[in-house]
């Protein structure tokens, strides 16, 4: 099996994939030239919608291989399943905060997760359920081949734990494994998150339809 893209170029996303990729022996490598390609306006009503998008353009841009393309984000039971599809950008979408960056691009974890916590101030311990949620997208040249979803069960804590994960990692955590996923080692986070069972999904698919990648 030679190397899958990856179309982002967020370290997180690459270590998880990383290491989920690890589990079965792949290789997994960012999309070439990511950096100078321009963004995918992620305006989808669904994970799927903006992973259908994004793995649309960008295996346009490299002829005949598989690129992945994925979507993923925190869903909160107590708050409606807020922020999904806004998870990258919920600190943005909070006017009660002043920040520089605009609401289409991503801010830094601690406002988003700081942006969570002031929403479930006062929900009790045993009404803080959330799902991570993964949406991957394969496509070759243009053409969105397979799109698999995953998710992964939990509890938002009241404070973060945990030095290994991104995102919400920090105050997501898996009553099987006691842990927050920000706690988990690589392999641990890859057997068990949204992206990696997307990734388990892709895999068994790609295996049994024989698909050859490109270069």
């Amino acid at each position: 099996m030679k190397t899958i893209y990856i179309a982002t170029s967020n370290p997180g996303k690459l270590r998880d994939f990383a290491g989920a990729a690890s589990l079965f022996g792949v290789a997994v490598a960012p999309l070439p030239g990511f950096s100078e390609l321009l963004p995918v306006a992620e305006d989808g009503e669904t994970f799927a919608d903006n992973a259908h998008k994004k793995a649309e353009f960008y295996s346009r841009h490299a002829p005949g291989a598989l690129v992945l393309a994925d979507d993923s984000g925190l869903e909160v039971c107590a708050l409606n399943r807020a922020p999904g599809v806004r998870s990258a950008r919920y600190a943005a979408d909070d006017g009660a905060l002043n920040l520089s960056s605009g609401p289409s691009q991503n801010n830094p974890d601690a406002a988003n997760n700081a942006r969570l916590l002031r929403e479930l101030e006062g929900i009790p311990d045993d009404k803080r359920r959330a799902l991570f949620v993964c949406a991957l997208a394969a496509a070759r040249d243009g053409c969105v081949l397979k799109i698999f979803e995953a998710e992964v069960r939990g509890e938002i804590l009241r404070a973060p734990r945990g030095q290994n994960g991104f995102g919400y990692d920090p105050l997501f955590f898996v009553p099987e494994l006691r842990k927050t996923t920000a706690e988990m080692s690589a392999q641990e986070k890859a057997a068990i998150s949204h992206r990696g069972r997307a990734f388990q999904k892709f895999l068994e698919w790609y295996r049994s339809e024989e698909l050859v990648p490109g270069p």
